[in-house]
């Protein structure tokens, strides 16, 4: 029995779901979004509830089912309230500027800036300096930019100077020991 698949999907008012097949759309106030459910994997909505359905009982089917709730959960929490991730720049020098919502310019330690531009449904907020915002209707999205945007100057371990995300923590090393 999967656990993850099994339960239903509230949809919040002012959400719309529509199944065609294996295809599901999602309509909200900050956008749509659309996907093609994997495996055989069906759906079907029922007063305001969303429950997907796995045609059998082998491991395939079952990991496929549990993806599928996830990723039409996600869906729908993108639609009506949205993803966000935040970043934060630590060291001397380092700083971010936002060129309009759609476009990052970093300091980051090289001898030019870092230009960065979003995809679309992506949108940069740099409420400090130090901060950077990656907002976006798109779990998955808004992951791979903040991931994109941390690759250019990972924490190294010695200082933690780089671009981290909120929250995390960098292990440090000791330096040189002098004899």
């Amino acid at each position: 029995m999967s656990r993850i698949g099994n339960n239903p999907i509230p949809v919040p008012s002012g959400v719309d779901v529509t199944f065609s097949g294996t295809d599901v759309a999602v309509k909200g106030s900050k956008g749509e979004l659309q996907i093609t459910l994997p495996g055989e994997i069906t759906g079907s909505i029922d007063d305001g509830v969303v429950t997907l359905v796995r045609p059998s009982d082998s491991p395939d089917h079952k990991s496929m089912h549990g993806l599928a709730r996830t990723l039409v959960s996600n869906m729908i929490i993108g639609v009506s309230e949205g993803f966000s991730k935040k970043l934060e720049i630590v060291g001397v020098g380092y700083r971010a500027a936002a060129k309009g919502s759609n476009a990052l310019e970093m300091q980051l330690g090289f001898s030019h800036p870092v230009h960065i531009q979003a995809p679309d449904g992506i949108e940069f907020e740099v409420p400090q300096q130090t901060e950077i915002i990656v907002k976006g209707i798109d779990k998955q999205l808004v992951g791979q930019v903040a991931a994109d945007i941390r690759k250019w100057r990972k924490p190294e371990p010695y200082k933690g100077k780089g671009i981290k995300y909120e929250g995390e923590r960098i292990i440090r090393k000791a330096g040189k020991q002098a004899k």
